[in-house]
């Protein structure tokens, strides 16, 4: 007697399918073309975007320090792995260069490479190599430029709607004091718009990328400060860091992040390795949620020297550990040529991969972006 398949009923995919992750989706899909139909809708990635998806890893993109060229070569690092296989060039599907600037739930910023005719911007996801191309308003190399996307206060129904924002810096033709400005783009619109907020600024936007919490951006300075802007209520102002550089005897290493809808800020020095918390921007207060002594680091993950190989290294430029990005509680960080990623939980760190790796050059200045992977469509 010839047996028969067994096909789940439509009300049990509804039910188990949202539970997935998007990695497990993917491969779902093809199993029939009702599948591949019912995780396509919008409708069915509205609810399975609820589901916290785990951070699937990071875009690594190195940077020349003095060239007014861009580098092509795009690497993505996975984490969820015990062996980590790197991935180069998984934009490719765009149609030119480009260099990544931002990420979030799934879709990807990024602009064209220098030197480039018309450079533009583009808005990516990378899972169903579906993208949007907008004109960029006096485009500039140095432009500050970040995704603002939350598909839980602007739903998917029908549209995804995101917002792109411009930070440039500028000088008053008088005094010369420095400021920000800030151009936004609608995608419900299809326009840029210049905001009438300013912050009146003398230091530099450090090239750590954008971080975005709860609508509100944050791009760290040269200056001890933090440039905030909210495209929201469009209200810009300076939060100070947790410690000024001038209580260090070396240069620590920086980066900023976001973990369960707050700002962070992880910190290396002599002192250790520090996670701060932002507990309210408006008074600039922060708590020291985490520290680990270099001492401790060392023994805990098998490292050798490390206080001794940060001292040594404080003049060459190019220091010995770097803080590349943090999400989640994950940090991504540099030790001499390789990647390690620190888990703060468990205290653990493990190599993912070296620098040449990622590309043909090992490049120690770079633009990493945490990602995590959605089926959010922009068709």
């Amino acid at each position: 007697m010839k047996k028969e398949l067994w096909f789940p009923s439509s009300d049990m995919l509804h039910e188990v399918l949202p539970k997935l992750s998007t990695k497990d989706l993917l491969k779902v899909k093809c199993v029939s073309k009702g599948w591949q139909g019912l995780i396509s809708d919008r409708s069915f990635i509205k609810v399975q975007l609820k589901k916290m998806e785990p951070l699937t890893g990071f875009f690594y993109q190195g940077r020349y320090q003095w060239c007014d060229e861009d580098y092509d070569c795009v690497g993505f690092i996975p984490i969820e792995r015990v062996t980590t296989e790197v991935h180069i060039n998984v934009l490719d599907f765009l149609p030119e260069s480009i260099v990544i600037l931002d990420s979030s739930h799934g879709l990807i910023c990024c602009r064209s490479s220098f030197p480039c005719h018309v450079p533009a911007i583009y808005i990516c996801n990378p899972v169903n190599k579906e993208w949007r191309k907008l004109q960029w308003p006096n485009p500039s190399r140095e432009s500050c430029i970040t995704l603002v996307f939350d598909p839980f206060k602007n739903p998917i129904d029908s549209f995804t709607n995101f917002k792109v924002v411009i930070a440039s810096q500028n000088e008053t033709s008088t005094e010369g004091d420095g400021y920000f400005s800030f151009d936004i783009y609608s995608s419900a619109t299809g326009e840029w718009r210049s905001s009438g907020e300013i912050c009146l600024c003398n230091h530099n936007v450090l090239k750590k990328g954008c971080v975005c919490v709860q609508g509100i951006l944050y791009w760290l300075t040269d200056g001890d400060q933090i440039l905030m802007f909210d495209p929201q209520n469009e209200i810009s102002w300076l939060i100070m860091v947790p410690l000024p550089t001038s209580q260090f005897n070396l240069t620590p290493e920086m980066c900023m992040g976001e973990a369960e809808g707050k700002l962070t800020y992880v910190l290396i020095s002599e002192h250790g390795l520090q996670l701060w918390v932002l507990k309210d921007h408006f008074t600039s207060q922060w708590d020291l949620t985490f520290t680990i002594s270099l001492e401790l680091l060392e023994k805990e993950n098998y490292l050798l020297k490390v206080a001794e190989n940060l001292a040594s290294n404080c003049n060459s430029g190019i220091p010995w550990i770097g803080t590349l990005a943090f999400k989640d509680n994950t940090l991504l960080m540099r030790v001499a040529a390789d990647i390690y990623v620190y888990q703060f939980e468990t205290r653990k760190m493990r190599h993912l991969c070296s620098l040449s790796a990622l590309a043909p050059k090992p490049f120690f200045s770079a633009t990493v972006v945490p990602y995590t992977m959605s089926l959010v469509p922009l068709s």
